[in-house]
């Protein structure tokens, strides 16, 4: 597509990835409105998202330089390092769920922001699709994440490649926003429930599939035969059915709407 720089160092992946964040806030701001949450745990939950933004980035970044050592035998960590999807998410969860609980500890002793948690991260749920989708189509102006080489009319000529690849990053992109227009419907229409189960599950077993697809080498895993993206993928999705499970336990017992 169009790796190239357009004006003082951006491209068109900054420039996507850009609207991503934008875009996380925009549905933060309207998704919390609309479930009456209170504005003090939107105010707490904004800042911690910029922080998972940022110390999200350092883990995509240091899991990418990561996978270049698993494909080359080096670990470098520098401009042209990159980073991957999967970085970002671990150290962006991490950063969201002891960020939610330690600070709501002390600006909710009622204990308030427990019982909204995870109203909270069905939100949480709907934000990171929008975002990752336009990081996606972002990959795909920058020529990564690519699929295997295809004379197919749906194939895309790549520059970093020099062939017509499956456009992997299209596809994904695609059905990320389809994910998330289910999260805004559940959202805005019907009820917020099981939304980040949802994801979990649902991205974990499309990421599994599409890793068959795609031809950018990132190493092996530790299980021969599937890459580390596709053995981080099952664990997701298993681990999304016992958040769906934890789930429904809490809404029975009334401790969380």
């Amino acid at each position: 597509m169009w790796p190239y720089e357009l004006f003082l160092g951006v491209t068109l992946y900054d420039i996507f990835l850009g609207i991503g964040v934008i875009m996380v806030l925009i549905c933060l701001r309207f998704g919390f409105d609309r479930l009456g949450i209170r504005s003090k745990l939107f105010n707490m939950c904004l800042l911690i998202a910029i922080a998972s933004v940022l110390i999200g980035y350092g883990f995509a970044v240091l899991f990418q330089a990561f996978y270049n050592f698993m494909a080359s035998g080096v670990f470098r960590i520098n401009l042209e390092t990159g980073a991957t999807f999967y970085g970002g998410l671990i150290g962006g969860v991490i950063t969201v769920m002891i960020g939610y609980f330690l600070v709501g500890h002390f600006l909710f002793p009622d204990g308030y922001h427990k019982t909204q948690i995870f109203r909270a991260l069905s939100v949480g749920a709907l934000c990171v699709t929008v975002c990752h989708g336009f990081g996606r189509i972002g990959c795909l102006t920058a020529g990564c994440c690519y699929g295997h080489d295809t004379d197919a009319w749906y194939g895309i000529h790549m520059v970093t490649t020099g062939t017509k690849v499956v456009p992997t990053q299209l596809f994904e992109a695609i059905f990320l926003f389809l994910l998330s227009a289910v999260f805004f419907y559940k959202i805005f229409v019907r009820k917020p429930q099981y939304n980040l189960p949802i994801y979990m599950v649902g991205y974990g077993i499309w990421r599994f599939f599409i890793e068959f697809v795609r031809n950018d080498y990132r190493g092996e895993s530790l299980i021969p035969g599937l890459t580390p993206s596709q053995l981080i993928a099952l664990l997701m999705a298993v681990g999304g059915v016992g958040v769906f499970f934890l789930e429904r336990v809490l809404r029975s017992k009334g401790k969380v709407e």
